[in-house]
């Protein structure tokens, strides 16, 4: 495989380069610019100067820590600001990381789970850490403790950046005696950038798979964890990160935290999943367990039928709601308890509807999981006692629920592998 990765002014060149998503290893043509164009341009340093006073910049530069910071409302997903330890250590220069997406450091060896992984923690505006294999401009791999967390407004809740910290992996080889032979960056060390006396320490087994092969340095590579004293400096880089964002954030007014600071802000679902949603005719409401008080965050129409509401009435709203005076508390509390448990459940329990009215409500509870097996969203499927659904083909209540539980699980694994891509 050819690893040059070297940039030539403003001319097209040939790379492989990796998306955040399934298409690892395709070869593509790609352009860089070490002047881009005005308008991203201006709208990168909009990024920062709308939200910042001038001296951010300075201040984050001063910082010894390695992280790039990312813009998701503009087209791309473009990186807005990397640090000099980060530029130092990937071998590329400012003009060309700035406006590029993160993906150009991922390599053939990268793996396709972390990578989806971190497509479901940006879509779902949450932190993730995990190490990761990426690649220098040279080439070369290497593995790092990756750091990704929201930066949110506080005046709305809404996420404004990303930022992205890495923190190399090194470890300390020691001979069969204990003592330590050489300090490595985990993943870097191959057959043709080993040093001569790393290669002439090889007769012992603690280097035998770093330099025997490649295909043994990648076995070793698989099994890359980062320890206790790197996962503290990814740590205390956010806390130092953040400190200075904050402070230079309140010089503008408009200030920025690490937590969504407004609960009642709901990310918008894509436009696709909701068009897959609205296909499914049954009553039922998603709600999402990773907002405080687990919101409602899409009600299907039948669901608005069955209760009365208006769509903006029930999103963002805890299913609570719809209990009553008359709602038995024990039924409500198998519901907890099913939730704390990661459970499914089906509970006959006494609703409200908006006019005041109540109805005997079966209801089946179950958590959905996305491509990377987390729980994304939990789903409630409403079926009223005693109502005659036509074109339910003789199907009883338990079957309908169970086949709208199934649609939506297909509907949010189809997401997870294939949404998001304005964030990546």
């Amino acid at each position: 495989m050819n690893n040059s990765r070297s940039l030539e002014g403003a001319h097209a060149f040939k790379v492989r380069t990796w998306d955040w998503g399934f298409h690892l290893n395709i070869e593509r043509e790609t352009t860089t610019r070490t002047i881009m164009d005005s308008p991203q341009l201006g709208l990168i340093d909009q990024s920062f100067n709308s939200r910042y006073t001038s001296w951010v910049r300075e201040a984050l530069d001063e910082l010894p820590d390695n992280f790039t910071i990312t813009d998701p409302s503009i087209s791309g997903h473009p990186i807005v600001f990397a640090s000099r330890g980060f530029l130092k250590m990937s071998g590329y220069l400012k003009d060309e990381v700035i406006g590029r997406n993160g993906r150009i450091f991922q390599g053939p060896r990268t793996n396709r789970r972390s990578v989806m992984k971190i497509r479901e923690a940006i879509r779902e505006e949450r932190t993730i850490q995990l190490s990761l294999l990426n690649y220098r401009k040279d080439g070369t791999p290497f593995w790092m403790l990756f750091h990704l967390s929201p930066i949110f407004s506080k005046e709305d809740g809404r996420v404004i950046h990303f930022l992205s910290v890495q923190v190399p992996i090194v470890r300390k080889l020691r001979s069969e005696d204990g003592n330590i032979l050489q300090e490595i960056m985990f993943g870097s060390c191959r057959r043709e950038v080993c040093s001569d006396s790393v290669i002439e320490l090889a007769r012992c087994r603690a280097l035998d798979s770093f330099v025997d092969s490649d295909h043994r340095v990648l076995e070793a590579e698989e099994s890359c964890e980062a320890t206790d004293l790197e996962k503290r400096k990814a740590a205390s880089a956010i806390n130092s990160i953040f400190s200075v964002l904050t402070h230079y954030s309140e010089l503008t007014g408009r200030l920025v935290c690490g937590k969504r600071c407004n609960s009642s802000v709901i990310a918008p679902l894509s436009s696709s999943f909701i068009i897959s949603l609205g296909r499914i005719k049954q009553s039922f409401v998603l709600t999402d367990p990773h907002l405080h008080d687990m919101p409602i965050v899409y009600a299907s129409d039948a669901f608005l039928n069955l209760t009365g509401y208006n769509r903006h009435e029930v999103l963002g709203r805890n299913c609570r709601f719809l209990n009553g005076p008359d709602t038995d508390p024990k039924a409500i509390c198998q519901i907890k308890e099913s939730i704390q448990s990661d459970q499914a459940c089906s509970v006959r329990i006494l609703n409200y509807r908006k006019d005041g009215s109540s109805f005997w409500n079966n209801l089946h509870i179950a958590p959905v999981r996305n491509a990377t097996g987390r729980i994304a969203f939990y789903v409630g499927v409403q079926i009223e006692e005693g109502c005659k659904n036509e074109g339910t083909r003789g199907l009883s209540p338990e079957m309908r629920q169970l086949g709208t539980v199934g649609a939506i699980k297909v509907a949010v694994r189809s997401l997870s592998m294939g949404a998001g891509s304005s964030k990546s």
